[in-house]
């Protein structure tokens, strides 16, 4: 389509809506970006759970709309097989008959400016069936002449046999931003090609605040602990016993503990299983972290699971233990911000138990560089409009 850059249309294809606090965080990064310098734009958000993220998001753009119809289509698609849901959600987009239920959606996808992918590991062998994201994106663009973007994607591990597929895809897109060395060696990039987060696009400059705010009447709890139950190879009682561990090696008590949670529920298991040793601790619910903010600060320690919790705990200047509960997911990511600088302990082996840390994260300076760095990968994405490889395999 002729670019429209007074009025563009965007879509991005996002995870976001579960909820969970880094999702949440990429996504509403882009938008607010996209509110300050593109604020008449029509902004369509493609996600699992359009009604959640109209209750989290839905005032963070003038113009933002929520689907599900990339989603849709990749649950539809008749097989988990990542090369077989790829050529259906294509075949959909080019046939909407295939899909009638999703005709309307399916027919905006051929009136667009931008089609975005958003970071996050949501793309993977965890997931096999969400390369068709990938793939609808691609034929989406095809279709309209879109610009064609990912960005801060982490791909590792990649479904077993999609590596082939995974390169053919990111060559139809214009910008390709991976976030670790991983998924750059899998798409066949050079080391130096790679990126970072989407989250460092926003992160330090919204939903934190001052934990003196939210402790008013005593001391701020010294000690912060996120402990997921999903994704964890490692087991429940593996976290809760080294958490424990740790907390007792350091002469932590309890009333010098806050449990905080990334995603609602998921991240209060395991603290259920530890809490009675714990007589004290303080709960800062999701809710909480959302509306009023994650409260960090410099000074304090930290035991996460959560890669986001890191990243934004680390951007405060606080440092950190990252209990890596999966070795081929959650250990690339914390790791690529411990090569960032965050200075946190990476926890692999559960039975040990490392000293608490003395790291103040980020170095002075380092976050500030990353946002920027962000920020001109976003202008690349949504700048004025340029002849792409889209404009030329555009197909009416």
């Amino acid at each position: 389509m002729p670019p429209t850059w007074e009025s563009p249309v965007f879509y991005l294809v996002t995870t976001a809506g579960y909820p969970n606090f880094g999702d949440e965080l990429i996504l509403s990064g882009w938008l607010r970006h996209l509110a300050r310098v593109a604020p008449r734009a029509t902004v369509w958000v493609d996600t699992h759970s359009p009604g959640p993220v109209q209750m989290l998001l839905g005032d963070a753009h003038p113009g933002v709309r929520f689907t599900d119809t990339l989603w849709r289509l990749c649950w539809e698609a008749p097989s988990e097989d990542p090369w077989e849901v790829a050529s259906w959600v294509q075949h959909a987009v080019a046939n909407p008959g295939l899909a009638p239920r999703w005709h309307q959606g399916i027919m905006a996808l051929r009136t667009l400016d931008v089609v975005h992918v958003v970071g996050g590991g949501f793309v993977n062998a965890i997931w096999p069936r969400h390369v068709g994201l990938l793939a609808g994106a691609a034929a989406a663009a095809r279709h309209s002449g879109a610009r064609l973007a990912m960005t801060g994607q982490g791909l590792a591990p990649e479904p077993p046999g999609s590596a082939p597929l995974l390169r053919a895809l990111a060559d139809r897109f214009d910008i390709v931003d991976v976030r670790d060395a991983p998924s750059a060696e899998l798409l066949g990039m050079e080391v130096g090609e790679v990126g970072i987060d989407d989250a460092f696009l926003t992160v330090g400059t919204e939903r934190t605040i001052d934990p003196r705010e939210v402790w008013r009447d005593g001391p701020a709890p010294t000690v912060m602990v996120c402990l997921q139950s999903d994704l964890n190879q490692v087991g429940t009682a593996a976290v809760a016993g080294a958490t424990l561990s740790m907390l007792r090696a350091w002469g932590v008590r309890g009333d010098q503990v806050c449990v905080v949670e990334g995603i609602p529920r998921v991240d209060r298991e395991v603290y259920a299983s530890i809490e009675h040793e714990l007589p004290g601790a303080a709960f800062y619910p999701f809710v909480d972290v959302w509306e009023r903010g994650l409260p960090v600060a410099p000074g304090q320690t930290w035991i996460s699971t959560r890669f986001h919790l890191h990243m934004a705990a680390a951007t405060a200047g606080a440092g950190g233990v990252a209990m890596a509960i999966s070795p081929d997911y959650y250990a690339i990511k914390h790791q690529s911000l411990i090569d960032l600088g965050s200075g946190w302990t990476l926890l692999e082996d559960m039975s040990q138990v490392p000293p608490r840390p003395s790291g103040r994260g980020f170095p002075a300076g380092a976050v500030d560089k990353l946002r920027r760095d962000k920020i001109a990968l976003a202008r690349a994405v949504y700048g004025p409009a340029v002849h792409t490889q889209a404009d030329q395999n555009r197909v009416s």
